[in-house]
């Protein structure tokens, strides 16, 4: 999103073998400027007030698409058997409400020091440290050893700073099980999003560090969308997303001009419509209220 979840997701890539880890494409400067923020993750009123918001929206969104798709339902822990990768986790955020929904969850997340601050906030709630596990790597370096693991995945805020997309959608393949789902929300790369997610979020509101995105990665649906299409994925549905930072709080919209959510699926799954092709109906009341106002900025966003 246009403020910044600095959640890093970097990969190694060799012409040769392009999942091998002989190579690295990590940006130190990168690392080492979040690293600095490392230990603020859990600040709700911090860097991270905006991600925390978003959570209002991602989380029934991830979990009431995953329902619709499933006949089984357990009260009270209604994720409890599927498996969730959480790339570039930061310092749990996303993580812990999908555990707390029963899921069992795998962080990963190439910055050390966001893992121990991962880990240290799960242990405070002796459920989560069963759900939860967190690993300090990047997706390509697990790979071989987490084939066909996962029933999801989940990527939020990530694609925007990985070093190569492509490799990034073949490693989320790879680790996915056949018909499994693939969640991820990012920013597009349009005029609108460079004046509000740069210009405005970190020049002159200040409510992510300046420098923290690069205009030039932000991704435009329509090439994540070709992207995953020809990495065998089916697109299932695409959610534009708009926060307000004068609320605080995050709403669904028709327009996908600055950030969005797309749902897909692994192929494998049956041809059938699915109840994503919509908004879950926790949010269909907020999508209409937004509805008349897609393609501009309502009053008060900035």
């Amino acid at each position: 999103y246009w403020f910044n979840d600095v959640q890093l997701s970097l990969f190694r890539f060799t012409v040769k073998r392009p999942f091998s880890t002989s190579h690295s494409s990590v940006d130190s400067k990168e690392i080492k400027k979040f690293q600095l923020l490392a230990h603020k993750w859990w600040d709700e009123e911090g860097e991270y007030a905006a991600l925390h918001s978003m959570n209002d929206i991602r989380v029934p969104f991830i979990r009431d698409t995953l329902l619709s798709m499933s006949s089984n339902y357990h009260l009270g822990n209604p994720l409890s058997g599927i498996k969730i990768l959480d790339v570039g986790c930061g310092g749990g955020l996303l993580s812990e409400p999908l555990g707390r929904l029963g899921a069992s969850v795998t962080g990963i997340d190439p910055v050390e020091d966001n893992i121990r601050t991962a880990d240290q906030h799960k242990s405070f709630d002796p459920v989560l440290a069963k759900r939860i596990q967190y690993k300090s790597s990047s997706l390509e370096e697990i790979v071989e050893e987490s084939m066909e693991t996962f029933d999801v995945i989940v990527a939020s805020e990530v694609v925007e700073h990985v070093a190569d997309l492509e490799t990034f959608i073949k490693c989320c393949s790879q680790v996915l099980k056949p018909e499994g789902s693939l969640f991820i929300t990012t920013i597009n790369k349009t005029q609108l999003s460079y004046v509000l997610g740069i210009v405005v979020a970190e020049k002159i509101m200040g409510i992510v560090p300046d420098g923290t995105h690069e205009w030039e990665k932000f991704v435009p649906p329509e090439e994540l969308e070709r992207l995953l299409e020809s990495n065998g994925f089916s697109v299932k549905s695409v959610n534009g997303m708009l926060y307000n930072p004068l609320s605080g709080s995050w709403s669904w919209m028709e327009s996908t001009s600055l950030n969005y959510a797309v749902h897909a699926v692994k192929s494998g799954a049956p041809a059938q419509s699915h109840a994503t092709d919509t908004l879950p109906e926790t949010d269909v009341q907020q999508r209409s209220a937004t509805a008349g106002t897609a393609g501009t900025v309502p009053d008060g966003t900035v």
